[in-house]
């Protein structure tokens, strides 16, 4: 993985590239959100125009202008084509700050370790740029390749910090907590 700085615009690994989302990038945020298998946990997130790829990619340039980080598009080293996304942001659990982990693939990724790798890297990026934050993952209870990534990248669950989210009960799973 390349060195760990804030404001890195990519991150490299064995088999991936992620780096910092263009205005470009708002077709692969549309393919990915408006896929009704990747938003099927989190239905909430799903879109339907090119508009509202191009609103979130907006909320996730203002997230990267304001901390120096955020969502990487996620790209494989050979291939170069979008897979989906990976990254973390700033949120609040149970009164304090944390870094929300986030990945979400487009279908056609799945089952090929990416999710793993990619969240992997994320994790690794922030807990030697950002060691002093809590990293969490919230994650439905149905949602079980979501947890097996999480608990790869190196997160633990922490049932005592279990809330209701928009789409309903988030399981977190954790990494650094207090």
């Amino acid at each position: 993985m390349t060195e760990p700085v804030l404001g890195a615009e990519e991150l490299t690994t064995d088999h991936l590239v992620l780096r910092r989302p263009v205005p470009e990038d708002a077709e692969i945020i549309l393919a990915v959100h408006r896929d009704p298998l990747s938003c099927r946990h989190n239905p909430s997130d799903a879109l339907r125009t090119r508009a509202e790829a191009e609103w979130l990619f907006r909320r996730w340039d203002e997230k990267w202008r304001a901390n120096g980080y955020g969502y990487w598009v996620v790209r494989g080293r050979t291939e170069g084509q979008p897979l989906g996304f990976c990254g973390v942001k700033p949120t609040a659990l149970s009164g304090m700050t944390a870094l929300n982990l986030f990945y979400r693939l487009h279908p056609a990724a799945w089952g090929r370790g990416v999710a793993t790798e990619a969240a992997s890297a994320v994790v690794a990026w922030a807990g030697a740029t950002l060691p002093g934050l809590p990293l969490i993952a919230r994650i439905r209870p149905d949602n079980l390749p979501s947890q097996r990534v999480a608990l790869k990248a190196g997160l633990v669950r922490a049932s005592h910090l279990d809330e209701i989210g928009e789409d309903g009960l988030d399981w977190i799973y954790a990494r650094n907590l207090p």
